[in-house]
């Protein structure tokens, strides 16, 4: 009994000493700081555009933030303040030529970008709120995304003093000339042949929509009044680009450029801690970069951390694990002292195959090394692949093109489903295309890295005249299900140019590019060698190629080993005795059992309610509460109106409810099951959220039938024809969606939403945009699905729609509940009614004399009275009996008046 109490009192201690804390605050203050221009120091200076955030307690250790191109230092507040908030002073800045800082765009040259950040770490040495080691030695770690992460590194590189304490690289490159123009393959000889002729860098394949994307966003742009073709860029930079954008090759000048502008081009000399964050869905910096550049780390001997999470330049920027991450990383760096120690392991997460209307599932595997260098954790599966010699062709011009990925459109076409279904879109056209493929898996594998392929290339007996032998190709392994359907997961694809001799054919290593997948038992493999590929430069002139497989064993599957992680633990300084270790023990398996039991899956008194949210809080670092303490219930059959000002916290509780917030307290349920990431429970759930992307070349059946497919469930469970038929669309589903009205888009995504008839269909500004009778026509499509027994609940600042489209509304306002009921009620709070009467004056005699009632005033046939307390339908009694014959009778204020009071209630209990 005593044992109990004690890890009772412990428990309550741990809760207590686990409470919220008030956020830190944090000042800033907007700086220009001039800089030396590049190595010429009699240049005349330019100025970087930053802000400096605070934290409360100086002085502390510092962070430089580096921008991604076309960044400006607005775009990293969110970054600098929560480090700033963890105790960091930050340095946030535009890059040259961007923003407000001056200078021309060097492509993070070391003589001028990577120069420039040199001398904000000296500003830095200057500041009195920055923790100094030494004189001119600031306590500084530094940090970036895409272009930003390469300065990071190349800062790091270039350290000669040893300043740069700890770095945290995201979504960056090595080697640009190999990203920009990869080459994929290594050539062997065969059967006694002379070896192919070497593939030089020179030689890879371009990467032309990303580097148009790329380039051309800074291409425009006038300096000192002048206009420029070169735009913000450096002369040498404008040339590089021109020459590889106009021939699809780069010449040994450009690659040389290319290289020199790069982390590999200074990885010898990086000695500070690095943590390398890449991204699964990113066809701009693969996998293969950070790989890159952690074997060359490796080489310094330097702590090396290594994460790849389910982003990217396809997928999305990093979130708030990776946030929690890098601070971490600085924590242990940069305030050292008894800190938890990040390690050096590695770590990737898998997102499931099926996608429901929620968020897929995700686990995080951890390893305890990157694979190749200390501790190896990976090992390579083989798997057999049949098919035989095949021709491709390369059409003339290169065009038309087979397709891989929407590289920079995807995201802003698909929307959030970007990173799931572009993977659903490969396009391999006939006669260009050879395909191999594997028999059924036998057991569940996860694809975690590079795999590895030999191919034999060919030339016809009798090539065609002018043929020179010089072949680009491109490879890529879809994921088959048992009904035939593809995925390419993470739109990866590598690209190779070799050079085939006309007498004998030549066996090529590939390369795959890196992808993390699960692969179903009962799932295929399949490689596709295809002659184009519309994201790069393909080669123009006609030609004829075979391929073929270089052996039985055909692929080697990368497998990295390693443990789940469903969560970090709760770090603790030494213990001594064990006493204490037991106790510790125990404590921790009580509250883990507390937590089993507060967070079981299933209420079963619930199961039959489509939605129940108690207790719902949702904060940021740094930020207001978006939802503080929000409890409501809906109920079968109703249409529920979720009303509330901008800023109200409407958003973001649809966003818990799909899965894609995790609350800060308090839960969802929906059927009873709790709403978390990956909840089966969710597949219930359809959804209208932050706008719905089609592709307008497609008619509206295909684009609905496309995104069904990404959810990987069987197309008999979509109930197309039930959908469509309830959105009301008819004969413009045969039509391309770019033809279609806004109206039409709108309805088209109700539709969408309502794929598979969820129990639960969740819409955010379902009529935004709308005209009157397309509103109407909304309304009619609402009400048309409740009535087969589901809940719909909508949110909208559309207030007069709402109470004509809704039976029920929650009003919220600065992320609390104001007010939940029948519309009818919402309206009539507080006892306002209108009676339409025979005799208005003896009406209003008699409305006067009920218990309660006041203000009652008269306006032509019409009497109306605040009845307080009293039911409208007592005071229409009272009125009957008094022998008043009552025409009509209902609420006097609109939902807009009570919600507007209502607001204002709010207003006052907030001030």
């Amino acid at each position: 009994m005593g044992l109990i109490v004690l890890l009772a009192l412990a428990v309550t201690g741990v809760l207590w000493l686990n409470r919220p804390a008030p956020e830190p605050s944090v000042t800033t203050r907007d700086v220009l700081i001039d800089v030396v221009d590049g190595p010429d120091d009699g240049k005349q200076p330019i100025q970087l555009d930053a802000t400096f955030y605070l934290p409360e307690a100086t002085p502390a250790p510092s962070v430089i933030v580096s921008p991604g191109f076309g960044q400006t230092k607005a775009d990293l507040a969110d970054d600098a303040d929560d480090l700033a908030r963890r105790g960091f002073a930050v340095l946030a800045y535009s890059a040259r030529g961007f923003g407000r800082s001056t200078g021309q765009i060097e492509l993070n040259s070391p003589d001028y970008e990577v120069r420039d950040a040199d001398q904000l770490v000296a500003w830095l040495s200057r500041q009195p709120e920055v923790l100094q080691d030494k004189p001119d030695d600031p306590r500084v770690g530094v940090m970036g995304g895409s272009y930003g992460g390469a300065l990071a590194l190349m800062l790091a590189g270039l350290d000669k003093d040893k300043r740069i304490d700890a770095v945290a690289s995201l979504i960056t490159y090595n080697d640009l000339s190999q990203a920009l123009l990869p080459n994929a393959a290594s050539t062997v000889p065969v059967d006694g042949a002379t070896p192919a002729t070497g593939i030089d860098g020179a030689d890879g394949v371009f990467k032309k929509t990303w580097a148009g994307n790329l380039f051309g966003s800074a291409l425009t742009g006038i300096r000192a009044g002048v206009p420029s073709s070169c735009g913000r860029f450096a002369p040498d930079v404008c040339a590089a680009y021109t020459q590889v954008a106009t021939t699809g090759r780069a010449d040994q000048t450009t690659m040389d450029l290319l290289r020199r502008n790069s982390p590999v081009s200074v990885a010898g000399g990086i000695a500070a801690p690095t943590l390398l964050v890449q991204g699964e869905q990113d066809t701009l910096f693969g996998l293969d970069q950070a790989d890159a550049t952690a074997r060359q780390l490796a080489k310094n001997n330097v702590p090396v951390k290594v994460s790849w999470y389910p982003g990217g330049h396809d997928g999305g920027a990093p979130g708030d694990s990776v946030r929690s991450e890098v601070a971490d990383w600085f924590d242990f760096y940069l305030k050292r002292g008894n800190l938890p120690n990040p390690g050096t392991g590695f770590s990737y997460d898998v997102q499931g195959t099926v996608r429901a209307r929620g968020a897929p599932t995700l686990r995080t595997i951890e390893a305890p090394g990157y694979p190749g260098l200390r501790n190896d954790p990976t090992t390579r599966q083989k798997v057999a692949l049949t098919g035989p010699q095949q021709p491709v062709i390369t059409p003339p011009g290169g065009s038309p093109s087979s397709v891989s990925s929407l590289p920079g459109v995807g995201t802003a076409l698909l929307g959030g489903s970007a990173a799931g279904l572009a993977g659903s879109l490969a396009i391999d056209l006939p006669g260009q295309s050879a395909v191999f493929t594997s028999e059924p898996l036998g057991s569940p594998l996860t694809i975690a890295g590079s795999t590895l392929t030999t191919l034999r290339i060919g030339r016809p007996p009798t090539p065609a005249e002018g043929d020179t032998g010089d072949t680009v190709l491109f490879a890529k392994l879809y994921d088959v299900g048992p009904d035939g359907r593809r995925t390419l997961p993470g739109s990866a694809v590598a690209p190779f140019r070799v050079q085939v001799p006309a007498d004998a054919p030549v066996d090529v290593n590939v390369s795959l590019a890196g992808i993390v997948r699960p692969v179903a038992a009962g799932h295929r493999l399949q490689l596709v060698v295809t002659t184009t590929d519309q994201a790069y430069a393909n080669q123009t002139a006609p030609t004829v190629r075979t391929v073929s497989l270089a052996g039985p064993m055909s692929l080697q599957v990368p497998v990295v080993t390693g443990v789940s992680a469903s969560g970090s633990g709760i770090p603790a300084g030494p213990v001594i005795g064990i006493g204490v270790i037991l106790g510790l023990g125990l404590l921790a398996a009580l509250v883990a059992a507390l937590r089993r039991r507060g967070g079981r899956d299933l209420d079963p008194e619930l199961a039959d309610v489509p939605m129940v949210i108690t207790g719902l809080t949702k904060s940021y670092p740094g930020r207001l509460t978006a939802v503080k303490e929000l409890s409501f219930r809906v109920e079968k059959g109703q249409v529920l109106g979720l009303l509330g000002p901008n800023g109200a916290g409407k958003t973001t509780t649809l966003r818990m409810l799909m899965g894609l917030v995790r609350p800060t307290a308090g839960e969802i349920r929906v059927f009873g099951h709790r709403v978390q990431a990956g909840a089966p429970v969710l597949s219930r759930i359809g959804s209208f959220v932050e706008g719905a992307g089609f592709l307008p070349h497609l008619s509206g059946t295909a684009n609905l039938s496309l995104y069904w497919a990404a959810t990987g469930r069987p197309l008999e469970e979509a109930h197309l024809e039930q959908a469509l038929e309830i959105a009301g669309l008819g004969d413009a589903l045969r039509r391309r969606v770019g033809t279609y009205s806004q109206g039409m888009r709108q309805r088209l995504a109700i539709a969408q939403a309502m794929l598979g008839l969820p129990d639960l269909l969740v819409l955010d500004e379902p009529t935004n945009g709308l005209d009157p009778p397309q509103i109407h026509q909304m309304r009619d499509v609402l009400r048309r699905y409740a009535a087969t027994g589901r809940t719909v609940v909508v949110s909208s600042h559309l207030l007069s729609e709402v109470e004509q489209s809704c039976s029920h509304v929650v009003v919220m306002h600065r992320g609390r509940l104001v007010a939940s009921g029948d519309v009818d009620d919402i309206v009539a709070g507080g006892g306002e009614a209108t009676f339409r009467v025979d005799r208005v004056t003896d009406a209003a005699r008699i409305l006067r004399g009920l218990n309660g009632t006041s203000s009652v005033t008269s306006d032509g046939q019409l009497v109306h009275a605040d009845l307080g307390a009293t039911a409208r339908a007592a005071a229409v009694d009272a009125l009957v009996h008094a022998g008043i014959a009552v025409e009509q009778a209902g609420p006097r204020r609109r939902l807009e008046d009570a919600f507007l009071k209502l607001v204002e209630s709010g207003e006052q209990e907030g001030s």
